[in-house]
């Protein structure tokens, strides 16, 4: 069976008010729209075209929560949870109301994350840069206290990364945090030019956050349209601006070590965080054929994106699975052979029944399962 899915954009506040609106080919609401969710979490479940919500027809078992997510301005510097640091977690925080603002677990759930470009150019911090590589970026921020101050803690034994996020996030070191903003602020680099540049973009959002520079440890990356990071537990990571389809586990943990209002543990992020350097590899569209996927080592889901141009093309499924259109005009066919037409934004899920899924049309769909 297939089902019409649709929802309404989540109005956070680092959200765009336009691009989603564009994507749509609609007028902007005027107010932020940050994230559409496709999927059965109780927090949003998508809406059916009977009336029903999505978390009536799954019992609330999918394990994958699909989304559309646009940024104007940088998410919280984050990490998830493993499942086993989510589940000691949750327990843990029993006492706590679920909504309560201060509850790190929402859930006893793992939250892997793979996002995929639909904007001509996505910004993104995933990781922490190696030691040296930021060495050699501090070397050209000049002498000041708190330049030298970071400079000492990266140089020394042990896990260096892991006391430097500790100490700018310690709430002792907002002096230095304020030196060192204002010496990305003069800075100069042709080899960190773009580094420097989204730092000092994002200091003019988050002044004197001290979240600032725990960014200046970590890669910048920028994504093409159809490129795609995976973000694994324990790794540090925030989008920064842009359009793209968002695939995740289930789950709504999140500790968050800056750019945020929200709350705030610097022992839980630390007890979460994995400060194993290195760069997060970039996953890029097939250049052979249609269908790219995006292989990533979880059995919560697996993404492909579908290059339409005309003509039909059956494809296997394993359900539950969804099919978001993001371009153009699309037809999804299951096994009744009646074909469903997905408006852009909108997605249709196929329940588990379904094993193959025909799309007709010129486009590009999303097409969401479990993994394996």
């Amino acid at each position: 069976m297939l089902l019409p899915l649709s929802n309404v954009p989540r109005d956070y506040a680092w959200g765009s008010t336009s691009l989603l609106a564009e994507l749509e080919g609609r007028e902007p609401s005027g107010a932020p729209e940050a994230e559409v969710w496709f999927g059965d979490h109780p927090g949003d479940p998508a809406d059916v075209a009977d009336g029903t919500t999505l978390d009536a027809v799954t019992g609330g078992t999918l394990p994958y929560l699909l989304k559309l997510l646009a940024a104007a301005d940088p998410l919280s510097i984050q990490v998830h949870p493993t499942v086993a640091q989510a589940r000691e977690g949750w327990a843990r925080e029993s006492h706590l109301a679920v909504d309560d603002p201060t509850r790190n677990y929402r859930d006893d759930n793992h939250k892997p994350e793979l996002i995929v470009a639909l904007s001509e150019r996505f910004e993104a911090l995933g990781g922490l840069r190696p030691v040296a590589d930021t060495l050699r970026l501090l070397e050209g921020l000049g002498d000041s206290d708190g330049v030298v101050a970071l400079r000492t803690r990266l140089s020394g034994d042990g896990d260096v990364l892991r006391d430097a996020v500790a100490w700018l996030l310690s709430g002792t070191a907002q002096r230095e945090v304020d030196d060192i903003i204002r010496a990305v602020d003069a800075a100069s680099s042709e080899e960190f030019a773009e580094e420097l540049a989204a730092v000092r973009s994002i200091a003019s959002r988050n002044q004197s956050d001290p979240g600032v520079v725990v960014a200046l440890l970590m890669n910048f990356i920028v994504l093409r349209r159809g490129e795609a990071i995976f973000l694994r537990a324990g790794l540090l990571h925030a989008y920064v601006s842009g359009l793209g389809v968002e695939i995740m586990a289930a789950s709504d943990n999140v500790l968050r070590g800056g750019l945020t209002p929200k709350h705030i543990d610097v022992p839980e992020l630390l007890s979460v965080l994995d400060t194993t350097p290195g760069v997060v590899p970039v996953l890029r569209p097939s250049a052979d054929g249609p269908v790219t996927a995006y292989p990533v080592d979880v059995p919560d889901f697996s993404l492909r994106r579908v290059a339409l141009e005309g003509g039909r093309l059956p494809l296997d499924v394993s359900g539950p699975a969804m099919a978001l259109v993001t371009a153009g005009r699309v037809d999804v066919e299951g096994a009744d052979g009646v074909a469903v037409t997905v408006p852009v934004g909108e997605a249709v899920f196929a329940t588990a029944d379904e094993t193959a899924l025909v799309l007709s049309g010129t486009g590009e769909v999303f097409l969401a399962q479990p993994g394996s």
